[in-house]
């Protein structure tokens, strides 16, 4: 199975940080936040990677190379400086992904979950690692049924991890150009083919250098 990393976005939030440098390459715990799913990915046996490049792209590949340096093999998906948001980006990925399921992991979380367990074959259009609401995002984002199907509307809501399985499928009528992921989602979950598993170990959404420096104590 492949995987991709979503590495194209232009996070303002972590401004200025990232000015000069792009999000996924800022330094957490001695190498680069990109480079911890790099080897975590390799762990757990996904070696044929698709990293999208956006703002200031040009500075991964010159990072990573072709990765096998960390035991992968990386293609890259160049999209323009303001990217295409996580639809566009996976949608114009597609035929370096290829017709089977793939993991898509968000190049600016940090998480210690076991991806090895996600790799087989959902049983619909996509498998969601849910995780607790963080502080910045109470609300959550979608219901875990007891079954495992995962729904818009439900009491009470966790928050999507950014990790999941995605059947090439769910983008079928899409067009090429910029559009989210969220909507595609919801359409499949209204169909009943969205399935999803709750992981209560380490998770960080890297949003703020705040975040960051929080994150990098604890690791330290």
């Amino acid at each position: 199975m492949k995987a991709m990393i979503l590495a194209a976005g232009r996070g303002k939030r972590m401004r200025p940080l990232t000015d000069h440098t792009p999000k996924p390459l800022l330094p957490v715990a001695g190498k680069p936040l990109i480079v911890h799913h790099l080897e975590a990915l390799r762990a757990a046996g996904f070696t044929d990677l698709i990293i999208n490049t956006g703002h200031l792209g040009e500075q991964l590949p010159a990072a990573l190379g072709d990765g096998r340096r960390w035991g992968v093999r990386i293609a890259w998906s160049a999209e323009p400086p303001e990217a295409l948001e996580t639809g566009g980006g996976i949608f114009q990925a597609l035929p370096l992904l290829g017709p089977e399921p793939f993991l898509v992991v968000n190049g600016d979380v940090w998480t210690d979950y076991p991806l090895a367990r996600l790799a087989r074959i959902p049983a619909g259009l996509a498998h969601l690692a849910l995780v607790d609401n963080p502080p910045q995002h109470t609300a959550g984002d979608f219901f875990l049924a007891a079954d495992r199907t995962v729904a818009e509307r439900g009491e009470p809501k966790l928050t999507f991890s950014g990790i999941s399985i995605l059947r090439p499928e769910l983008f079928a009528g899409c067009a090429a150009g910029r559009f989210p992921l969220g909507p595609l989602l919801r359409d499949a979950m209204a169909a009943g083919q969205v399935s999803g598993e709750y992981y209560a170990g380490g998770w960080r959404d890297i949003g703020t250098p705040e975040r960051l420096a929080e994150l990098e104590r604890e690791l330290a």
